[in-house]
C-alpha cells in the first residue's frame, strides 16, 4: 500500500506504480546524502553531468510527463519551437538548465523535487483511468501519430528515474566514494 495524504490509500497497480517510483526517488536522492552544494554541482567524470543537476532534470521531467497525462502534447511545448526545429544553441540551453546554477542550492533542488513528488502521487491517485491516452508530441525520438497511455507515461518517469540515479550513483563515486548502495 502506498499513503499519498492522510486520506488517501492506495492499492493495487497504481500503489505498485507510486512505490516503484518512490524507490527509485529514493536512490536518486541518496547519492546526495551529506553533499554540499559544491559538491553536488561537480561534474568529476568526462560529462557534463552533476548530482545536483540530475535531479533538477529528473524533477523537471516528471513534471512535464504529469502534465502530458492531464493536458496531452501541448505540455510538452520545447518553448515556442518545434523538437525539429532546434539546432546547436537551442539544446545547448536546454542542457545547461541542468547544472546547478550560481544562488541554487542542494536543499532547494531537492525541495522541488519533493514538490513534483507530491504532485504526481496526488494526481495519479485522482486519475480517472490509467488508460487514457494522448498523443504524443512532434519530435524525432517519437514515432510518428503514436499515443502513450498515463500508464505508460509512468512507466517512462520510472525508467527516466532509475536510469538518471544509476548516473548519480556514478557521478557520487567519483567524487568521494560513496556509493548508493553497498
Amino acid at each position: 500500500m502506498t499513503t499519498t495524504d492522510a486520506k488517501t490509500t492506495l492499492t493495487g497497480e497504481r500503489a505498485d506504480l507510486l512505490q516503484t517510483l518512490a524507490t527509485h526517488r529514493f536512490f536518486l536522492r541518496n547519492t546526495a546524502r551529506d553533499l554540499t552544494d559544491e559538491q553536488a554541482g561537480l561534474s568529476p567524470t568526462v560529462s557534463s553531468l552533476c548530482i545536483g543537476g540530475l535531479i533538477k532534470h529528473v524533477a523537471e521531467g516528471e513534471g512535464h510527463w504529469v502534465n502530458f497525462i492531464l493536458e496531452g502534447p501541448s505540455a510538452m511545448a520545447s518553448g515556442g519551437k518545434d523538437w525539429a526545429d532546434w539546432d546547436e544553441a537551442d539544446y545547448a540551453a536546454y542542457n545547461d538548465k541542468f547544472n546547478m546554477q550560481p544562488g541554487e542550492t542542494l536543499e532547494g533542488v531537492l525541495a522541488e523535487y519533493d514538490e513534483v513528488a507530491r504532485r504526481t502521487e496526488e494526481i495519479v491517485a485522482a486519475l480517472p483511468d490509467l488508460d487514457a491516452s494522448q498523443p504524443l508530441p512532434e519530435a524525432p525520438w517519437f514515432e510518428p501519430g503514436a499515443h502513450w497511455s498515463a500508464r505508460r507515461s509512468l512507466l517512462h518517469i520510472i525508467a527516466e528515474t532509475a536510469q538518471h540515479a544509476g548516473h548519480a550513483d556514478i557521478i557520487r563515486e567519483a567524487i568521494d566514494g560513496a556509493k548508493t548502495m553497498g
